[in-house]
């Protein structure tokens, strides 16, 4: 069994380390730590929850405890380590554990985010830090201000990078890297390695070793899924069916859109659940304000968006609801990767409406995993039935199939079958035409008299009408 001492860490964070609670390293942290101290580019791929941060985190301030002091000169403390975030959260999240790492090295570090006015962060900056852990778009602006100098960046760390691919941060991205002309190593870490991540990395990775130490796209394995059948305009219904009966104390509920999660939280407050709303809209003071409280358990239920999925870090989360089902599976993982963290189980709770049956189908496959269904009494009856059966692109192709067979026992029936004796078949159509036939005469008609013609008479609105003479 490896140890963290077994990595070659120095006492003063091998005892922050302990004192965070953790006795023996994660598979990506095993993998990734000797490789960033040995100076080697990293391309790290793991499931969030997996220890990433560490794995890049203990080895930097490992490097750079050498250059600890306790001048008060920021010329002394020059950034050398930059690590980027994609959202507020997760770079606030990576600063603490960074700061909890580094409590008894002597470095110094902070974070730069938006939302937030930028004079105590310049403050900050102008008392210098050794690593500092930005968002892109706030990094840009204190550079454009001149208020922070990047000449000295020596690490550059490039976190969650599939969610920057995904935020359209990448040409932000680009503009920061190309300022860090003085750096020695790259890391990239991500929850999943997709091809565009791969070629992102080759832009600014030297010869990187990849460490992948789950599948592409894999749950957390000590997530619970279970499904609950339900029409859309009862799924509120349903959720605080859940809590109350169930007594679920902390909930984080995934909505589709801003407006919904508000609604959602107003409507919530009103049934006698407790809860708030966190989404982009929100000042990042409201935003930290109510994950404080949910975290202290003033609050039951968060509900959020997608912005949330990955910023968020809360100690043994027990319950993540998919309200809305999300429009991709690795958003879907991404959010559940908020429970089942660090040892711990969880259980991922989906509220499946009927057009959503096809999201569901997708994320399943993704992930390899058929989530069991479980009909809640006095919720189900509406939605039960279509939920268990196949997806509609599997019906359409199963009502194509159907057709095509009946189609070839048609083709088949018409066919002449050999040794079976056919139907007599009217002569007319296979007897020779012979000129001078005439059609037989009418019975009781007068062979001698002549034809009687039909006078047409105009008739009003009617057109022509044939009428006796």
């Amino acid at each position: 069994m490896t140890t963290f001492a077994d990595l070659g860490l120095r006492p003063e964070l091998l005892k922050a380390v302990a004192e965070q609670g953790y006795t023996e390293p994660t598979p990506i942290q095993v993998q990734a730590i000797p490789l960033v101290l040995a100076g080697r580019d990293v391309m790290g791929g793991a499931q969030t929850g997996t220890g990433k941060t560490a794995g890049f985190a203990l080895p930097l301030l490992q490097r750079f405890a050498q250059h600890a002091n306790t001048s008060v000169s920021p010329a002394r403390h020059p950034v050398r380590a930059l690590i980027l975030a994609p959202t507020r959260e997760l770079a606030a999240q990576v600063e603490e554990s960074v700061r909890a790492y580094a409590k008894y090295t002597g470095l110094r570090s902070t974070v730069v985010f938006g939302g937030v006015p930028m004079e105590p962060q310049t403050a900050e900056l102008r008392r210098g830090v050794e690593i500092l852990v930005a968002t892109p778009g706030r990094l840009l602006d204190h550079v454009q201000q001149r208020t922070l100098n990047l000449g000295q960046v020596e690490i550059f760390v490039l976190d969650e990078a599939d969610r920057m691919l995904d935020m359209g941060f990448i040409p932000d991205v680009k503009r920061i890297i190309a300022l860090l002309i003085g750096r020695k190593q790259n890391l990239l870490f991500s929850a999943t390695l997709t091809d565009e991540i791969r070629i992102l990395a080759k832009s600014f990775l030297k010869d990187p070793v990849a460490v992948q130490v789950a599948l592409r796209i894999a749950a957390a394995e000590l997530v619970t899924h279970v499904v609950h059948p339900v029409t859309r305009e009862r799924k509120r219904e349903l959720l605080v069916h859940l809590v109350k009966s169930r007594a679920l104390k902390q909930v984080l509920v995934f909505v589709a859109t801003r407006i919904g999660a508000n609604r959602l939280a107003y409507q919530l407050n009103r049934e006698g659940v407790h809860a708030t709303a966190i989404h982009g809209d929100r000042t990042q003071v409201e935003r930290m304000q109510a994950l404080e409280d949910f975290k202290a358990g003033r609050v039951g239920v968060l509900v959020a968006t997608d912005v949330a999925a990955r910023g968020l870090d809360i100690e043994e989360l027990p319950h993540v609801l998919n309200f809305d089902l999300p429009n991709s599976p690795e958003d879907y993982v991404h959010r559940i990767g908020r429970t089942g963290r660090a040892g711990t189980a969880g259980t991922a709770i989906s509220l499946v409406c009927p057009a959503e049956h096809e999201r569901l189908a997708e994320i399943e496959k993704t992930i390899r995993i058929r989530m069991p269904r479980e009909v809640v009494p006095g919720f189900g009856h509406a939605s039960e039935a279509p939920l268990m059966e196949p997806p509609r692109r599997q019906q359409r192709r199963a009502a194509d199939e159907d057709r095509l067979t009946h189609a070839r026992r048609r083709e088949q029936a018409t066919k002449p079958q050999p040794g079976k004796p056919q139907p007599a078949a009217d002569p007319i159509f296979s007897r020779p035409y012979e000129p001078g036939l005439a059609a037989p005469a009418p019975q009781g008609a007068n062979p001698g008299a002549p034809a009687k013609r039909e006078r047409q008479v105009a008739a009003l609105l009617g057109g022509f009408v044939r009428k006796p003479t």
